[in-house]
């Protein structure tokens, strides 16, 4: 009886039968993991709408104190790095290795990007007190924004408390949605180190693939941030 040799891919799990069975597992995974995220960042949304409804001109006033430029191009950041995740994506399929590390590097600089001008809208609303929460001589202040003059400030009576509700719900989203920003670009940079070692082929590119489904949530998550968040009062009078 002649020998039968079986092949295995050296990225291939012991548990499974081939290659296509562990992409086809590893995706549902992905996809399972990403409908809890749903739910999670739901429960946010969703206590945004309820506060919203409550006080509806406390949030429109404290929505325009947000610095819009900084939330345009942090923006048009994330929607740039979805570009070059999704062409690392496409060269990891091709098992071209520079090209997926250049473009991997990318969406890192630009996640980079994204948590820097993030910081400096946090510093900014730190100088103007406005950081929901109170220690040593640190505590809310509301006396309208840096931007409002007197008479506008005076002309629109508000609730300060209901007022920092929507900084807390504005940290709490955000500073969730930075963490998962942090989070990714750790799992970017294994995946840089992997590919400068010739990990990924044309039969072995999942880890890319399902990285890239989770920064695009990601992105899309923000998507729906920066209106909520910043364009809610941009038409208040």
């Amino acid at each position: 009886m002649a020998d039968t040799h079986i092949t295995t891919h050296s990225g291939l799990a012991h548990h499974f039968d081939d290659m296509e069975q562990q992409r086809e597992a590893g995706t549902l995974g992905m996809w399972a993991f990403l409908v809890t995220e749903v739910m999670f960042f739901g429960g946010l949304f969703l206590a945004y709408i309820l506060y919203r409804s409550r006080a509806p001109v406390e949030f429109a006033v404290a929505s325009n104190s947000l610095n819009v430029t900084m939330g345009f191009i942090n923006t048009l950041v994330l929607i740039c790095s979805s570009l070059t995740m999704a062409l690392a994506v496409y060269y990891s399929q091709t098992g071209k290795r520079n090209l997926i590390v250049v473009f991997l590097l990318l969406t890192m600089g630009l996640g980079l990007t994204f948590l820097v001008i993030k910081g400096f809208e946090y510093h900014e609303k730190y100088v103007e007190h406005h950081v929901p929460v109170r220690f040593a001589t640190y505590e809310f202040k509301w006396e309208g924004h840096a931007g409002a003059s007197a008479h506008e400030a005076a002309s629109i009576p508000v609730d300060n408390g209901k007022v920092e509700m929507f900084f807390w719900l504005y940290f709490a989203m955000t500073g969730v949605h930075a963490l998962h920003m942090i989070i990714g670009l750790g799992i970017l940079a294994t995946l840089v180190l992997m590919a400068r070692r010739g990990r990924f082929t044309p039969d072995y590119h999942s880890p890319v693939e399902l990285s890239g489904l989770y920064w695009h949530f990601v992105d899309i998550v923000w998507i729906f941030l920066f209106p909520l968040l910043y364009l809610v009062g941009a038409h208040l009078h």
